[in-house]
């Protein structure tokens, strides 16, 4: 198995969105993709609390595959791409960890 996490830290404003307005697009877009691609075992989208310290990143996801071929069809699979389009045009900071489970 293959456990995919990756965080963002989102622009305060961005696509005429807050960041908290940002964060739940996110959310929602990201984890409407369960079901619809193969080889997506399991996804979970958390959007931080905002009582947590400012230094915190905004959202993880968090995503498991039964292989890294399967992870890298995700990455390349169209409603994946859409997803992340959005991503790239609110994010100021991603980090990501793909590990064997």
């Amino acid at each position: 198995m293959i456990q995919h996490i990756v965080m963002w830290q989102l622009a305060d404003t961005a696509q005429g969105k807050s960041k908290s307005e940002n964060a739940q697009i996110i959310k929602e877009s990201l984890e409407s993709l369960s079901g619809k691609i193969d080889g997506l075992l399991s996804i979970e989208v958390g959007v931080n609390h905002p009582e947590t310290p400012a230094s915190n990143y905004d959202v993880v996801l968090n995503c498991t595959f039964p292989s890294v071929e399967a992870l890298n069809a995700y990455q390349v699979h169209p409603l994946h791409v859409a997803a992340a389009a959005y991503i790239k045009q609110v994010v100021c900071a991603r980090v990501c960890v793909d590990y064997e489970r």
